[in-house]
């Protein structure tokens, strides 16, 4: 099950996991977003199945692990996120709300009942995260830097407290992605937005690849997660950022 997946990171990795030949579940708010993958992926022979569903909401988590019920996935993809800028002195609680409810929560609760569902059988759980969490680059994003944080505090204490029962439970630390969300923050510079145009050339200073990345090249990572590849990786970071946080 890959949530946030209709688009941009979720989006690749669907396309892998399919041709992988993975039964997929995919989630996401966008359904019509959600067709278009499926119509894609209908060239593989694996079986998809789309589900409309708001994260942020509680009662469709519980409704989409009852949907599910008997036929769990064996691999769960924590990908849906939302990452809005605020000036920090005008975050007011409704606002912070949303972006923990979508950012960890959500991933919290999809966790839980992927344990609950298999604690005697396993799994893999794949987290994603940001190297935002670890290196705070982009101003007016601190909610978003904070939910982050805590999903790598939820992995690393999942996976110290689950191993044990057959769960391999790691997070991916992207950076740097061309997606269509950054794409709408690169229409910040274009309006002539110093912050994010600072931001931005910061960012290309450091990166030794000297280049973006693509969702695919998170995807392929995931792809080697869920698999016996990577049987003894187990409460791992893992950024796929082009070398940033190393520079």
């Amino acid at each position: 099950m890959i949530t946030g997946s209709a688009v941009g990171i979720g989006r690749a990795m669907a396309y892998r996991f399919a041709e992988a030949g993975a039964d997929l579940d995919l989630v996401d708010m966008n359904i019509k977003g959600l067709g278009l993958v499926k119509k894609e992926l209908s060239r593989f022979e694996s079986e998809i199945d789309i589900h409309k569903v708001d994260l942020s909401r509680e009662e469709e988590v519980d409704a989409l692990w009852e949907e599910l019920s008997g036929k769990e996935p064996d691999i769960l993809v924590n990908n849906a996120g939302i990452y809005p800028f605020k000036n920090f002195l005008k975050v007011d609680d409704a606002f912070l709300k949303k972006v923990i409810d979508i950012n960890l929560r959500s991933a919290l609760l999809m966790c839980q009942y992927m344990i609950r569902k298999r604690l005697k059988r396993g799994g893999v759980i794949i987290n994603i995260g940001s190297i935002e969490a670890i290196v705070p680059i982009a101003e007016d994003l601190i909610p978003y830097d904070i939910s982050k944080t805590g999903v790598i505090a939820l992995t690393k204490a999942l996976a110290k407290q689950y191993g044990r029962n057959g769960f391999r439970i790691n997070i991916i630390l992207p950076g740097g992605i061309t997606t269509p969300g950054t794409k709408a923050v690169a229409k910040e510079v274009a309006r002539f937005k110093m912050g994010p145009l600072k931001t931005g050339i910061e960012f290309a200073m450091r990166l030794p690849l000297r280049r973006g990345g693509q969702p695919d090249e998170v995807a392929r990572i995931a792809l080697v997660l869920a698999s016996d590849l990577s049987s003894y990786v187990h409460g791992a970071l893992i950024p796929v950022d082009g070398g940033f946080l190393s520079a």
